[in-house]
């Protein structure tokens, strides 16, 4: 329901149906089932009878895989219309009486919708990474086909998420950070160049330690973590959101994220719109 409610807002405020929409692709670890895809739900609810669409699995990192993988569709001249969408309910995967891990999270959702422009402006590059021997550190135990649900896994509270919380902290900490000094440099961009950085959402030293290396100050890192805590894939679409009326056409922005799997990555995008004349 919070994908759906995104999703409408976005259509209403863009002002087209959502039967004009090609695809819909959803960055999640927390789907309302098995299967269908969650994108297939969503496009029932909102009426997006002539778009098809999947989900992408990767965690922290599940909206930036998302909207490059959707970029992608744009750029080839396949589709006009595509609808990427980062959301979990983390609430229904944390275990509460770990109280190291439970206080991180939240449940949240966000949008944007990818057109194509004939300008210089969307997603410019993009640098997506994987280890996954990560899996070691932070990952959900059960509920999977290496582990199905049995009376044993639900005991042994093995469906809830199991992070080593230090050992994810070094990777995190280097992953943003390299990965964002990567791109700035593949593409010759300095900081002066960058209005905004728009890291994920999981602890304030790791954003810091990223801005930091890309030699941006506290003024041009967006951050609402207070507010909504790690909402993992919804974390970077909410912060699009919070900080949109502050987004100039043209600005340059570096969104950057590190997740579960390991995955990590960071995106290039020069912001298409005033966002202080959006109603």
């Amino acid at each position: 329901e919070m994908c759906v409610g995104a999703a409408n807002e976005l259509l209403k405020k863009r002002g087209i149906s959502a039967e004009e929409l090609d695809m819909v692709i959803v960055g999640t670890i927390t789907g309302d089932y098995g299967f269908p895809s969650t994108s297939n739900v969503v496009c029932d609810k909102i009426g997006a009878k002539n778009a098809w669409g999947f989900d992408l699995s990767a965690a922290c990192s599940g909206f930036i895989y998302a909207l490059a993988t959707g970029a992608q569709f744009i750029e080839t001249g396949r589709y006009k219309k595509v609808l990427v969408i980062g959301g979990d309910k983390m609430s229904s995967i944390i275990d509460y009486t770990d109280r190291a891990t439970c206080i991180i999270f939240g449940d949240g959702a966000g949008a944007v919708l990818l057109e194509p422009t004939t300008e210089d402006l969307g997603v410019k590059d993009f640098i997506l990474k994987a280890d996954g021997a990560g899996r070691n550190y932070l990952c959900m135990h059960a509920g999977g086909s290496v582990l199905p649900a049995t009376h044993e896994t639900v005991d042994k509270r093995q469906h809830y998420v199991y992070q080593e919380g230090q050992a994810v902290f070094k990777f995190a900490v280097k992953g943003m950070a390299d990965v964002s000094a990567e791109i700035l440099d593949k593409n010759n961009l300095t900081s002066n160049d960058i209005q905004w950085l728009v890291p994920h959402q999981a602890n304030k030293r790791i954003v810091d330690a990223t801005a930091s290396r890309i030699g941006l100050g506290e003024d041009k890192i967006m951050m609402n973590i207070e507010r909504y805590g790690n909402t993992t894939a919804g974390t970077i679409p909410l912060l699009l959101w919070d900080y949109e009326k502050q987004l100039k056409k043209g600005d340059n922005l570096i969104i950057s994220a590190f997740g579960g799997g390991f995955t990590w990555g960071s995106i290039w995008v020069k912001w298409a719109y005033d966002g202080s004349k959006v109603k």
